[in-house]
């Protein structure tokens, strides 16, 4: 049975509130998907009818293995179409989010699979989060956010945690982007904002909040 854009969009959301915690709460969907609470309980029992969720009233739910399935498909088609845009159309990664939301729905796999050998089998999409492959399998990349490392240790940008648009721009703006390799050159103690420097150049300072929020791997 085919499933409609709108039980797509629920079952990825799910699987990535699932990542956080093994039970997800109905105010929890509403609040990623930013609709109301009772939307989602409707939603959630026609999820069950087709069994892709297990959903108890008040304790939560959870994803069945097919509903697990879909939901992976969709985050791996969302990143892939992520990745194109960047590579080969050009846009800035503060602006394919809503374009790639359109077309994770598409559904044909070969399609899919042949974007996936074009990119060079990609691990990672430009905001650094995996891309699983054709089985669902995510590769694991050991990430840390910038704000736990030392100072004078050199690290190299994997990813963020905050995708906004905002949060994006601003990096932009300050020379960050996947692959940089930053110095942390000194954490100040009144604020623990960080001085640091960008592929050795000038050096900048970035408050906590974006040191919180930036995703890297040792040199």
């Amino acid at each position: 049975m085919k499933n409609s854009f709108t039980e797509e969009n629920y079952l990825k959301a799910i699987y990535k509130l699932s990542e956080r915690d093994e039970l997800v709460t109905t105010t929890d969907i509403a609040t990623i998907l930013d609709i109301r609470a009772a939307t989602v309980t409707d939603m959630l029992k026609k999820l069950a009818v087709k069994k892709l969720i297990r959903y108890e009233r008040y304790k939560g739910l959870s994803l069945t293995e097919k509903g697990r399935a879909i939901g992976v498909k969709i985050i791996r088609k969302h990143r892939l179409w992520e990745l194109f845009l960047v590579q080969k159309m050009k846009f800035r990664w503060d602006e394919v989010h809503e374009i790639a939301e359109q077309l994770e729905h598409i559904q044909s796999d070969e399609l899919i699979n042949r974007l996936d050998e074009m990119l060079g089998f990609p691990k990672a999409d430009p905001h650094g989060d995996p891309i699983p492959d054709k089985n669902g399998v995510f590769g694991k990349t050991r990430t840390i956010p910038l704000s736990q490392v030392k100072p004078k240790v050199v690290s190299v940008v994997a990813g963020v945690i905050e995708n906004s648009n905002t949060f994006l721009q601003y990096l932009d703006k300050i020379g960050i982007a996947i692959g940089d390799k930053i110095t942390i050159h000194a954490i100040e103690a009144y604020d623990q904002s960080h001085r640091i420097s960008v592929n050795q150049g000038k050096e900048v300072f970035i408050s906590e909040s974006v040191a919180k929020n930036i995703l890297v791997v040792g040199k």
